[in-house]
């Protein structure tokens, strides 16, 4: 592991087949033999820190916890340093405790810091692993895996989730941007010093995810993987050899299949090529709750998954009943103790290498790493990382660089978004729900042209004093547009797509586009992505169009690179792509295929100096946007959605992924898991007045041409508490005064009342909206649910469809 590997010899078998040990492999026999089934099974659970108290590690000789994303020490988001170190202590003089029988073994804490430390309020957000690939520089993301390693030792946290070294080949799977790219060189290129960087530091690296995870059919997350063995190493394994090279300590064992068969619970590929034929010798670690997909497992139970070859097993809150159901399966002969003590004797191995029996408390470990979190060094480092890493695919007669003296209208919804700007995994787990508040430090993009244009004279006019002061011929003199838009965060699954095409229902950013382009200025683009999209009509529509990827805190980064003098600019656009840029939104040939037309190959990408006309796009869709529904909410809500929770005041608060509260009142919305990780929510009326939960967006749609079809607003939904009040499911238009005497409010009271305590699909007719008033053509909140009681309700999917589902219960007032 870098560094932090004992200066000792490898195993050597001896010519009769006993074993020649060397002084650590002593150490972690001897361990090994004192400790009884009850001990070495603990070492193996890894549990939650929400669901996984010091105390539970006294009693039970826990082996690891982690915190994913969207936890945090006390449940406060806004948990300072000291508050992890408090808790990383709390959890290691739990694990060192002998008195209720456990080994005395220290516990690893790990985490998801895959772009910074991502958990924590204040760290430095780095450029996710796409916009590091771009900048062609393996060094580079070294220095950054050091500089992430320090700001999670300074909260006391041992081992960090990462690197990712899938090699992505499908866009449309939401997990594209912690690929640094499609070429499988690119990818080993990059494992080998990010591993190295991370352990020299004294945290524990993870190569993830073993293996094919980003060549599912059609780009689906956990999907399957459909290529032979040879491929499957050539094409997604490289990054793996270069781990192991550089003595990575852990690998994590992939949610997604091989050939229809599940990858936590295939011994042939865990054990005989990952340990024996690659020489893979730390612990494998499994994905959350992914022994539970194994058919035939539960998250409860898993033999299989053990017998394959998983070492340590994440299982976030059914720990306890694992942790016996195990011992019990090892005693029954179900696992053989033999698999057991392999498994434990590597997780020895790597905690002893490590150094982790013997470094004491957490926060003397920290103690030289106060000032780490946030630092201006780390800041520098990811500010140089954002300007390397931006793409430029058109500059039309050299619009760019653009003086500082001059007067830009900067415009779009990333313009003055740190949260989209840093996209998942940041805060949350899908990284959406936070605000500017969470990111002390930090400079959105239109922070950083501001203060790049303020130092010379220049001037910045938002959109919305823009508009505010009336569009057209009252407005001063500008010199160029620069419309800042892109993805809203996401993570795995929730960010899985169908096509590549840009807002193909609606084409909001093309309206907007062709609205500043109406003025006769120069207009820039900066698109803020985790994946390549096919915007060809957006290109077109624009002067010069800039691929800023996912650049993190430092959102001043870009603004170097779009604001300098031009005679003399101090830095040049140095990215290249890491993917092909696409040509069409679905592959024409085969819609379960990746899109092979590219638009800008692979390794393309302007320098300021190259006056590179590009010919018009296409703008002609091989694929239509799905006919048969228009998805608000399916584990996250859906662009140009929002969620949000309203008081009895009629003010709206946005809701996050982890949790959220009426801005002053008592409504909460909390994330849970149904079907996978974290896809439903839970929401609590309170009974202190009128509270609402909402789906709404600021733009207008028009929803007449489902009306006509016969569409319904179809919702999954399970009742756990049921209403105290009489219950309205309302949906507004542009024109509603969104209260209770307002059109479109329907008295679903009786409809709610006869729901039961399980999971069904209720199925409201837009026929029903617009005869109760709705304007269907200028939809804004398409659904609204509100009472004044106690109610308690689940929700996992929320639509507009052609038709009900056949299960449907269809609902509309007498």
């Amino acid at each position: 592991m870098g560094a932090l590997v004992v200066a000792v010899q490898p195993v050597v078998l001896a010519q009769d087949g006993s074993v020649n040990h060397d002084p650590l492999e002593a150490r972690v026999d001897a361990l090994l033999d004192s400790l009884t089934l009850e001990q070495k099974v603990a070492q193996m659970i890894q549990g939650e820190i929400r669901h996984m108290t010091p105390e539970d590690v006294r009693r039970y000789g826990i082996g690891s916890v982690l915190n994913g994303g969207g936890a945090f020490p006390n449940n406060d988001q806004h948990a300072s340093v000291k508050d992890w170190l408090d808790l990383a202590d709390a959890y290691h003089q739990a694990s060192v405790d002998t008195s209720l029988g456990g080994a005395g073994i220290p516990i690893i804490w790990g985490t998801d810091a895959v772009h910074g430390h991502n958990n924590v309020i204040g760290a430095t957000l780095f450029p996710h692993n796409i916009g590091l690939g771009a900048a062609r520089d393996p060094q580079l993301a070294a220095n950054i895996a050091a500089a992430t390693a320090r700001e999670v030792k300074a909260t006391g946290i041992d081992w960090i989730f990462a690197p990712t070294v899938a090699v992505a080949k499908d866009y449309r799977w939401g997990r594209t941007y912690e690929s640094y790219g499609a070429d499988p060189a690119l990818v080993a290129a990059y494992a080998g010093p990010v591993v190295q960087a991370m352990q020299e530091v004294g945290v524990l690296a993870t190569a993830k995810h073993f293996i094919g995870d980003g060549g599912t059919w059609g780009g689906e997350d956990q999907g399957d993987t459909r290529v032979d063995l040879p491929t499957l190493l050539t094409e997604h394994g490289t990054g793996y050899w270069a781990a192991i090279d550089a003595d990575v300590g852990t690998v994590m064992a992939s949610f997604n299949s091989w050939n229809g068969v599940k990858v936590h619970g295939d011994k042939r590929l865990l054990t005989d090529v990952l340990k024996q034929d690659m020489g893979f010798d730390g612990f494998v670690v499994s994905d959350w709750n992914g022994h539970g997909q194994i058919p035939g497992c539960s998250n409860q139970q898993c033999a299989q998954a053990i017998n394959a070859g998983v070492d340590m097993i994440m299982v976030p809150k059914a720990w306890l009943p694992l942790l016996r159901n195990t011992i019990k399966q090892v005693q029954s002969g179900e696992i053989p103790e033999s698999r057991i003590d392999d498994a434990v004797r590597r997780i020895l191995r790597v905690k002893l290498r490590m150094g982790l029996m013997t470094r004491g408390l957490p926060s003397e470990r920290a103690s030289g790493l106060s000032g780490a979190i946030g630092s201006d060094s780390h800041r520098a480092l990811a500010r140089d990382a954002v300007r390397r890493s931006m793409v430029l695919l058109k500059n039309e007669a050299r619009v760019l660089p653009l003086d500082p003296g001059g007067r830009y209208l900067v415009a779009g919804v990333a313009a003055d978004d740190i949260g989209r700007q840093s996209g998942g995994w940041t805060i949350t787990w899908q990284g959406t729900g936070t605000d500017r508040e969470d990111f002390p430090g930090a400079t959105s993009i239109l922070d950083g042209i501001r203060a790049a244009v303020s130092v010379a004279g220049g001037e910045v006019i938002t959109e919305q004093v823009w508009q505010e002061q009336g569009f057209g011929q009252k407005q001063p003199r500008l010199d160029a547009v620069i419309m800042v838009f892109g993805e809203a965060p996401y993570a795995e699954g929730q960010g899985d797509i169908d096509s590549l095409a840009w807002q193909q229902r609606d084409r909001r950013d093309l309206k907007v586009l062709a609205k500043y382009r109406e003025l006769g200025v120069p207009v820039v683009s900066v698109f803020v992505t985790g994946r390549p999209r096919w915007v060809n009509a957006e290109i077109n529509a624009s002067d010069a169009f800039v691929v800023a990827w996912l650049p993190g805190s430092e959102g001043a980064g870009i603004a170097d690179l779009l604001i300098q003098d031009r005679e003399q600019p101090r830095y040049d656009f140095a990215g290249r792509l890491p993917f092909a840029w696409p040509d069409h939104d679905v592959n024409p040939a085969d819609v379960n295929a990746p899109v092979e037309a590219a638009a800008f190959p692979v390794g393309y990408g302007l320098s300021l100096e190259e006056d590179a006309a590009i010919t018009a796009l296409s703008e002609t869709a091989m694929g239509k946007p799905k006919a048969t529904e228009w998805v608000l909410f399916a584990g996250s809500v859906h662009e140009p959605w929002r969620m949000l929770a309203v008081g009895p005041d009629g003010k709206p608060a946005p809701v996050g992924p982890a949790g959220a509260h009426a801005i002053d009142h008592n409504l909460s919305v909390s994330a849970f898991d149904y079907r996978l990780q974290e896809d439903a929510r839970r929401i609590v009326w309170p009974g202190t007045g009128h509270h609402a939960l909402q789906i709404g967006s600021e733009t207008p749609a028009d929803l007449s041409k489902w009306l006509v079809r016969g569409g319904v607003l179809e919702i999954e939904l399970r009742l756990m508490k049921r209403p105290t009040e009489s219950v309205q499911v309302a949906m507004f238009d542009a024109g509603a005064n969104q209260g209770a005497d307002a059109s479109g409010v329907l008295d679903a009271t009786d409809a709610f009342m006869a729901l039961e305590e399980r999971w069904q699909r209720l199925a409201i007719p837009l026929a029903c909206f617009d005869e109760w008033g709705t304007d269907i053509e200028r939809v804004t909140t398409p659904l609204h649910i509100a009472t004044a009681g106690d109610m308690v309700l689940d929700i996992a999917r929320a639509a507009v469809r052609e038709k009900a589902s056949p299960a449907a219960t269809v609902w509309c007032p007498q």
